[in-house]
């Protein structure tokens, strides 16, 4: 079994850093530790990452009573229509999740996890969610509230600059640059 890191070891790699660059350290380290996540959970469900990331996002959109269109599906993993309808396709055909029609204009699609499946998975996410519950409710609200502040505004900081990315790619040797 993998050793658990504890906080002080990844505090003591970023010693004499800068405060900010602490952060964004701090946030690569979650960021990994959420890829871990979806690998754990693409072995359970049986498929590849891509597609526990999707199942992860429909899951989570469905639990907070917000379920998602393929269209914004797309949007937050970064893919064209035709690759999220493949994604979707083979979850579907693994019976993980269903495609369904519920709203009053019918042409708009709603994705699911099959209840069987979102019952499993609620089992397999539980130790995790008691984990950052307990984690969380061992800080204060006011440090809660600024930690949620900041990482919306390192959003909006994020999302401001990939907008203004031109689609260019990196110069390689024996490929010019566009």
């Amino acid at each position: 079994m993998d050793r658990v890191p504890a906080p002080e070891d990844a505090a003591a790699g970023r010693a004499g850093m800068p405060l900010a660059d602490q952060v964004v350290d701090a946030l690569r380290v979650h960021a990994a530790d959420d890829a871990d996540v979806v690998h754990h959970l693409a072995r359970w469900l049986g498929v590849n990452p891509a597609d526990a990331r999707a199942f992860g996002e429909v899951l989570y959109a469905q639990e907070r009573g917000t379920p998602l269109s393929p269209t914004v599906l797309a949007g937050r993993l970064g893919l064209s229509s035709g690759a999220t309808t493949a994604l979707l396709n083979r979850l579907e055909t693994a019976g993980l999740l269903v495609r369904s029609r519920e709203h009053r204009d019918r042409r708009v699609v709603t994705l699911r996890i099959v209840p069987q499946v979102q019952e499993q998975a609620d089992r397999f996410f539980a130790p995790l969610a008691t984990r950052v519950d307990e984690m969380m409710a061992s800080h204060p609200e006011e440090l809660l509230r600024s930690v949620v502040g900041i990482l919306d505004e390192l959003h909006l900081a994020v999302a401001e600059v990939v907008q203004g990315f031109d689609g260019s790619t990196a110069p390689r040797p024996g490929r010019p640059g566009r």
